[in-house]
């Protein structure tokens, strides 16, 4: 083996080195909630902590479920993120295609002003976004939970930049073959973003299942809550208990858990979409 390739042999060996001892770390906070939700209760504040569990338990888990509510907020996570999902990828699919591949008076100004737009801290919007939604009676409903979210200026940047580099000759060879603007839209640019819609619909499905504030401020009943704002209301009630708490988030942890292990492919893709022609 010559120097250089023994060398750069020693650098990978490093670099992957430096890179399990992160993700090591990084998972240590979903370990320790885990074994924390399998814990009997009593052992939870002991001291040292157990590392690995002599008797795990499910209690936690059972008490939870007995919640009356549980289930209703696993519903509303789920109708929220499913259907703020798919708006976006539709609205933002076809107001991508019209910045990257039409030409109308102010398109770029309007592109740079949603550029601009992603740089407002969502905390900024939330009481004018309360009063709109206020005054269109939505407070407290699916609409006030879903509508807010629709509008994603990430989302028309990510497809807008992945869009800019299909070649406009495909589209010009549907016209000419007597494609409508609509059926141009749905046979040739819905299957050639596919790949930077499903970025996007993983990021956006995440994002809305882990919303907590908004769900917290436009809701005032506990039948509306979603999970995450739900089990902030346990926490109220049951606030040293932390094994049955611990539980709670391990179960809001799952399906992110399932999706990330089933798409992960999708999420290293979303680091270079709309990057390479």
């Amino acid at each position: 083996m010559t120097p250089w390739k023994a060398k750069q042999k020693v650098k990978m060996v490093l670099s992957l080195a430096v890179l399990t001892l992160f993700g090591l770390l990084a998972f240590i906070p979903l370990y320790w909630m885990v074994i924390t939700a399998i814990k009997p209760a009593s052992l939870t504040l002991r001291f040292p902590p157990e590392l690995f569990p002599k008797n795990p338990t499910l209690a936690n888990f059972q008490e939870l479920f007995q919640r009356p509510l549980i289930l209703r907020w696993t519903f509303n996570s789920g109708v929220v993120a499913v259907s703020v999902t798919f708006l976006q990828l539709l609205l933002c699919t076809m107001a991508g295609y019209s910045l990257a591949k039409k030409r109308f008076p102010l398109s770029q100004l309007l592109f740079f002003v949603y550029i601009a737009s992603m740089m407002i801290p969502k905390q900024v919007t939330l009481v004018p976004l309360y009063i709109l939604v206020s005054k269109f009676g939505m407070i407290n409903t699916y609409w006030g939970l879903i509508l807010p979210s629709v509008a994603a200026p990430f989302g028309v940047f990510l497809m807008r930049q992945f869009l800019v580099t299909v070649p406009t000759e495909i589209i010009e060879a549907a016209k000419i073959d007597g494609a409508s603007e609509w059926r141009t839209f749905y046979k040739i640019i819905v299957p050639i973003s596919l790949p930077a819609m499903a970025v996007l619909g993983i990021f956006t499905f995440v994002a809305e299942w882990n919303d907590f504030l908004w769900p917290l401020i436009v809701t005032n009943t506990q039948q509306m809550k979603t999970l995450q704002a739900g089990l902030a209301l346990l926490q109220e009630e049951v606030p040293m208990q932390y094994a049955f708490l611990m539980s709670g988030a391990t179960y809001a942890a799952v399906p992110m858990i399932i999706i990330f292990f089933a798409f992960s492919k999708y999420f290293l893709k979303g680091v270079t979409v709309g990057a390479i022609k």
